[in-house]
């Protein structure tokens, strides 16, 4: 007997047939997510790259041991205690950015993703990411360092781990203030619970 799909699951096989937009011809696979769907901390980034289009999980390459990493080291919580997504589910080809109508074909999905997790805190990675969430055209070296309302919980902007790859020292010690910050959130909310 199987055990019946609850909603994130019921959504995520849903999606796993989306042909909204052209990016549908192109991907191998929709890229829903990874990690706990009960976490209270919700990592969004902008697009799946092609190890995530071949694996089917947001950030697995090197970005994603980066992200992991800092995660532990910063918030003391491993992979499986924090849940990732992306802005829009599917490769742009080249890993160019999404296209409008691309982000608008996948908002249907992000926004039933994110209603159903209700997490605490979002940290948002990178300047795309962070501009479809905050809906601004702000730069990340502008937003990032402070904390924003969002669906009634927090969203905590911070580089994407890419760009702290290639950006050195400078970057990575803003990243993790940043995660420091999402730590901050995360245990203000479990305080108010209490």
């Amino acid at each position: 007997m199987s055990t019946p799909l609850g909603p994130l699951d019921e959504l995520a096989r849903e999606a796993s047939g989306c042909t909204s937009c052209s990016l549908a011809a192109t991907r191998t696979q929709v890229v829903f997510s990874r990690g706990d769907p009960a976490a209270d901390l919700v990592f969004v980034g902008e697009a799946p790259g092609r190890d995530e289009d071949l694996q089917g999980e947001p950030f697995v390459g090197k970005s994603g041991q980066l992200l992991d990493r800092l995660v532990r080291e910063e918030i003391g919580l491993e992979r499986d205690r924090f849940y990732v997504m992306n802005t829009i589910k599917c490769r742009p080809p080249g890993n160019r950015d999404p296209r409008p109508e691309e982000i608008s074909a996948c908002s249907g999905w992000f926004d039933r993703q994110l209603a159903l997790l209700q997490p605490k805190v979002v940290v948002t990675l990178g300047n795309f990411a962070t501009r479809v969430l905050l809906d601004t055209k702000e730069g990340i070296t502008k937003l990032r360092g402070r904390s924003y309302p969002y669906r009634g919980g927090v969203l905590i902007p911070t580089y994407h781990p890419a760009a702290v790859l290639r950006g050195g020292g400078v970057p990575m010690a803003q990243m993790r203030a940043d995660l420091v910050r999402a730590k901050e959130a995360l245990l203000a909310t479990a305080g108010a619970r209490a």
